[in-house]
């Protein structure tokens, strides 16, 4: 087991949704919140889920954002805000795909750079800023980007100490953006 925490994101606003994608019900779990949970949870010790709000309908630890802005970057600063910790995994609620062996080699490439701002994997389509290991070392250039009302999570990475993990199974880094994507994750 991990013992730094992993996040999951789960506080975007679904708009090619049109529903909330957090909610949506996957494979034997009542949402793919409650999946991804379940999930990390094999293989962290303390698993918490990110949002505006607590909308869950399962037990679970919850990080409310500070700010009313919607981004990445508003809950990684939330997050660091509340947890005294060095580093988390993040990885956004709407991939599900994302296995273990992912998984343990950020970690290992983690352990082995200590003195990084982040471990971001990167898929044959490009980098995968939810899903990597944040260190606290990157809260006050991303506190920066917000007192400037910029969000964008790929930016702030261009600009850190970071070490990209690429992989090359791209359909392990699917995410669900529209229904026809949730359609055919659930038959598969």
């Amino acid at each position: 087991m991990y013992d730094i925490p992993a996040i999951i994101f789960a506080g975007g606003k679904s708009r090619r949704m049109k529903r909330d994608k957090a909610l949506l019900p996957f494979k034997n779990f009542s949402s793919l919140s409650e999946f991804q949970h379940h999930k990390l949870s094999t293989q962290f010790k303390n698993v918490y889920l990110s949002a505006k709000k607590n909308k869950f309908d399962f037990p679970c630890a919850f990080i409310e954002d500070y700010q009313e802005e919607s981004s990445p970057l508003v809950a990684l600063v939330s997050i660091f805000k509340t947890l005294k910790t060095d580093a988390i995994f993040v990885l956004s609620v709407d991939a599900p795909l994302i296995d273990n062996t992912i998984i343990d080699n950020l970690y290992k490439t983690y352990i082995s750079h200590p003195h990084l701002d982040a471990i971001i994997a990167k898929s044959p389509k490009g980098i995968q800023p939810l899903c990597g290991i944040y260190c606290r070392t990157i809260l006050p250039l991303a506190e920066q980007y917000l007192s400037h009302n910029t969000h964008k999570l790929t930016k702030l990475l261009s600009e850190s100490n970071i070490q990209m993990v690429t992989f090359k199974n791209e359909k392990a880094f699917t995410n669900i953006n529209h229904p026809h994507e949730y359609d055919t994750l659930l038959l598969s």
